[in-house]
């Protein structure tokens, strides 16, 4: 294992240190550990767009907005084949979030977050996606078909 020092002013130390408490990281080094697994996947995500991944879509919009819900539903049965699950919420009267889990190819799941992202009446979306690797095709229980494993 490779070690190495960083310096930190003392306001950033103590951000830190609060992080580290708040996550109940056991050591700094864990905490570094983390973070850095976190920017270089995030790094790595934006060069990739080949490959597959598993993702959360997640967005918040107004259900009033003029057939928003039924553009949505549009979008979701268009790319059914990405569409794992959706759990929709009621925040308020006018407010809905909902978080769609996805698995596919990198560019397809992008293309279909982009989409929904950019509907008239949706804010605060965001897509957190974790690229995998396609495991060997098995089967079992009369079931073919693959795992799939972060790269990380």
């Amino acid at each position: 294992m490779d070690r190495f020092t960083i310096s930190l002013d003392e306001k950033l130390a103590t951000a830190f240190d609060r992080l580290i408490k708040e996550r109940r990281y056991a050591t700094r080094s864990e905490a570094v550990r983390d973070i850095l697994r976190s920017h270089l996947q995030l790094s790595e995500e934006k060069r990739d767009s080949k490959g597959f991944c598993v993702a959360n879509l997640s967005y918040v919009y107004n259900h009033h907005e003029r057939e928003l819900s039924e553009r949505l539903t549009r979008i979701q049965h268009a790319h059914h084949d990405l569409t794992v699950s959706t759990m929709h919420a009621h925040l308020d009267h006018d407010q809905c979030i909902e978080t769609v889990m996805l698995k596919g190819p990198v560019d397809q799941v992008r293309e279909f977050a982009d989409k929904i992202i950019a509907e008239t009446g949706v804010r605060h979306g965001q897509l957190n996606l974790v690229n995998v690797e396609l495991g060997k095709s098995h089967s079992h229980g009369g079931s073919t078909h693959r795992h799939l494993k972060p790269r990380h």
